[in-house]
């Protein structure tokens, strides 16, 4: 295609792009001016300028994965897509925010910098990719934590870790083995984080409740472990349980109404504690935010209150898996 005919072969242009997506430099190298692919890019006009020398071939608003392809264009050829975008294509059920920046992982030697909607982190630890839809994706364990080191609440950690391990799997050593590989920056409430999944959050809520525990000064619980009773009958599978006493900690999804979903089931569980002389003591998420002090002061009574009775014939089983 010569610099004269270009503009009569815009279905070649768009087959050499990635989704509509080019850079300048490809371009010129099939005959279009980058001062007329510039042009092309002001208000009125057909294309649009994506990121320093990275150009659409229409108007409108861009699709995720031509931001995508914009950005990894803009990286280069040895850019890796790493964080919420590559924990999300490889499984994570989690929408993507407005706004939400594609972070990119470039080899430390090079100087591209952030632009636009594009995070640039150079690193001497680049990962070797994983294809997902002819995306170069940086692996689970890497890029979850690359997202967690640039958050700085302990909430949506506890959110994004609990769910990268319950919807992807995610064995929390490997975590915490990749953590300590890492840049110590960002990496202190992600490592805290994983020490509480360590002791068996299986859930955001389930962390802030081994918080609120700590709280009490009372001896450690075991957290998601089986109860039956003295015949081996299953009963329950706290989300907390103080064997010594035999009290049950019950973190509860939704506030009880009647015919909401899991009601039904949630009163035969409650009647099987009630069975057997178990203890129990029920909070909603919401107040483990809300009045953690309080929250701590009802385990404290509830505690002292099961340890006054004779302790029932309960046993603990095998782990929640």
């Amino acid at each position: 295609m010569t610099r004269r005919s270009w503009a009569g072969h815009a279905e070649e242009l768009f087959t050499a792009s990635r989704r509509g997506v080019i850079t300048v430099a490809q371009l010129e190298e099939l005959g279009v001016p980058s001062r007329t692919s510039y042009r092309r890019c002001r208000p009125g006009h057909p294309w649009q300028r994506l990121l320093p020398g990275v150009v659409l071939l229409r108007t409108g608003t861009p699709t995720r994965r031509q931001l995508l392809e914009g950005a990894l264009l803009y990286g280069g050829g040895e850019a890796v897509v790493t964080g919420l975008e590559s924990c999300r294509r490889q499984g994570l059920k989690r929408a993507a925010r407005p706004g939400e920046p594609v972070h990119l992982l470039l080899p430390a030697h090079l100087k591209t910098t952030s632009s636009g909607y594009v995070l640039v982190e150079r690193t001497t630890r680049m990962p070797t990719p994983i294809e997902v839809d002819k995306l170069p994706l940086a692996p689970v364990v890497q890029a979850v934590l690359d997202e967690c080191r640039r958050l700085t609440e302990r909430a949506p950690i506890r959110a994004l870790l609990a769910e990268v391990v319950q919807q992807l799997k995610t064995d929390p050593a490997d975590l915490s083995t990749e953590l300590e590989k890492g840049s110590d920056r960002g990496s202190a409430l992600p490592r805290d984080v994983l020490r509480e999944i360590g002791r068996g959050a299986r859930s955001p809520a389930e962390a802030e409740a081994m918080a609120v525990w700590r709280r009490t000064g009372l001896p450690d619980p075991v957290w998601n472990f089986q109860v039956c009773d003295e015949r081996g009958r299953y009963i329950a599978t706290p989300d907390a349980w103080c064997d010594e006493v035999a009290l049950a900690w019950e973190i509860d999804s939704y506030e009880f109404h009647f015919g909401q979903p899991g009601y039904a089931a949630t009163l035969e569980r409650n009647n099987r504690y009630a069975a057997a002389g178990v203890a129990v003591v029920q909070t909603v998420p919401s107040r483990l935010r809300s009045e953690p002090r309080a929250v701590a002061g009802e385990l404290v009574l509830a505690y002292r209150a099961a340890a006054n009775r004779p302790r029932p014939p309960v046993v603990l089983a095998g782990r929640r898996e």
